[in-house]
């Protein structure tokens, strides 16, 4: 495990936002398209290389999930991915990670 320092991580703004819609990107076996309302004027489309993991990308749709906000835009297979959703991973699972009650979007992380 590589270490960072306190000062590193606290440049990561991590925010909760809900999924708004979720689909498979056409031509793509492992992008889901998510558009993320983060409290911001505009919901955020952000690409997720999760198919795999959700056969149906719609039981997403509603759920509250951390979003790494900071980072640049990025452009996948010609799309816009503004952030990028963080996940529980192991071996053989990847899941959301979601708060035990609903809150505001745009609610920081620390």
């Amino acid at each position: 495990m590589t270490e960072i320092t306190f000062d590193e991580f606290k440049k990561a703004e991590i925010k909760i936002g809900t999924i708004l819609s979720a689909e498979k990107v056409p031509d793509a076996d492992k992008l889901i398209k998510l558009m993320i309302n983060l409290g911001e004027e505009n919901p955020r489309q952000i690409l997720s290389g999760i198919a795999m993991h959700y056969e149906d990308p719609s039981v997403l749709v509603g759920k509250q999930v951390p979003v790494l906000a900071n980072l640049p835009t990025r452009t996948i297979r010609g799309l816009e991915s503004q952030g990028m959703v963080l996940y529980a991973v192991g071996e053989e699972i990847l899941t959301t990670v979601t708060p035990d009650r609903e809150i505001p979007n745009g609610t920081p992380l620390q």
